[in-house]
């Protein structure tokens, strides 16, 4: 098995040519995801049951090149392209990712753009007091905002609203605090004065929906759930956000203090969808006691996460529990066997994304989950 390697700027990118709107073949797109969206309903619709997911995630998108919306489109429907030798149940999207900062921009907090990087934000505030005093804006109102929203309507109009997209990557109210608040005095908070955090996170909260329904409106029919990192369709429901502070807390203050925002945000647009970069394994108590969860996504091999997730944890977790589990395994076909194995049994909802680099790799990952999982 081999280990996270910490030499390449992304585990789980793919290599693409970018290719531009004229170039792209829209017909070919459009019929493969035509295609599929019968598989896809069939499993949201369903209690159990296991499909594949092929990821086509680029480096630069994610990184430096969120800035050049004429590049992130290329770089994207490059993926898209290349994503249809691949054989999956789910197809990919268009995503307007511009960094983490977004709901951070509504108390004029602005990006930090170091070269060759993803755009970094730092906390403006000393305590939650001085974020809930400060006259915030709308995040639609601010350049993060604006870009954003330009760089979906640019997407819209290169592509003639025909291609799948997602929202551009919220992350939930407890990600966002500590770009906002200093984390030492958000953390410190929470047992001295967790009045405040609910109020500040409801703050955030009620950013965040005031934002995503601009680009609910915008996007329309084109639009995919769960969205971001999640494997998504037209077919899907749910609100994906990133929740990756759970780590850092305890299970039942999480239930008591910092659970409702997620709902909140999750009921306006049909239920909840976890997202947390390493093991939180021993969170899932918590984790499935949020109102009306519909998704939860995890790692589960080393290549993926330098701290990933044990297969069984989530098996004996979610099965029966008609909770679907994205399950992102970076590795080779022994690597993908072995985690499946562990991670299968009857009455799971499984999304399997595989990174494999080569259409006869992924052909048979793809045939070999399927069999596991019958």
């Amino acid at each position: 098995m081999k280990n996270f390697d910490t030499s390449i700027p992304d585990s789980q990118a793919s290599v693409v040519k970018p290719v531009s709107p004229e170039n792209f073949p829209f017909e070919e797109y459009i019929s493969y995801e035509n295609n599929l969206s019968k598989r896809c309903r069939d499993f949201w619709n369903s209690n159990n049951g296991v499909v594949v997911y092929r990821r086509m995630r680029v480096a630069e998108v994610f990184s430096f090149g969120c800035c050049d919306m004429k590049k992130s489109l290329e770089w994207q429907l490059g993926a898209l392209a290349k994503s249809i030798a691949f054989k999956a149940d789910i197809p990919n999207f268009l995503e307007p990712w511009y960094g983490i900062g977004t709901t951070a921009s509504a108390f004029d907090i602005d990006y930090t753009w170091n070269k060759g990087q993803s755009p970094a934000i730092q906390p403006k505030f000393k305590s939650i007091n001085e974020a809930l005093n400060y006259p915030v804006k709308k995040v639609s109102d601010t350049e993060i905002g604006k870009h954003t929203l330009n760089m979906i309507e640019y997407f819209l109009v290169k592509t003639g609203s025909r291609l799948p997209m997602s929202f551009c990557d919220i992350q939930s109210p407890f990600n966002v605090a500590p770009n906002v608040v200093d984390s030492t005095a958000f953390f410190t908070e929470m047992y001295l004065n967790p009045n405040n955090i609910k109020s500040f996170l409801n703050l955030l909260a009620d950013l965040i929906i005031d934002f995503t329904l601009e680009q609910q409106k915008l996007v329309g029919d084109a639009l995919v759930y769960p969205g971001h990192s999640f494997a998504s369709s037209r077919e899907f429901g749910g609100f994906g956000m990133s929740e990756d502070n759970i780590i850092m807390i305890d299970p039942d203050l999480y239930t008591e203090l910092i659970a409702p925002s997620f709902e909140h945000i999750g009921d306006i647009f049909g239920g909840s969808v976890l997202h947390s970069c390493g093991d939180y394994s021993n969170k899932l108590d918590a984790v499935k006691r949020i109102r009306n969860l519909k998704m939860i996504d995890a790692a589960f091999s080393a290549e993926t996460d330098p701290d990933p997730n044990p297969p069984e944890a989530f098996r004996d977790a979610f099965a029966n529990s008609g909770i679907v589990v994205n399950a992102r395994i970076v590795g080779d076909l022994r690597t993908i066997e072995e985690k499946v194995n562990r991670l299968w049994a009857p009455g799971m909802k499984l999304v399997v994304v595989t990174f494999c680099q080569i259409p006869e790799e992924q052909a048979r990952a793809y045939d070999l989950i399927h069999e596991i999982c019958q």
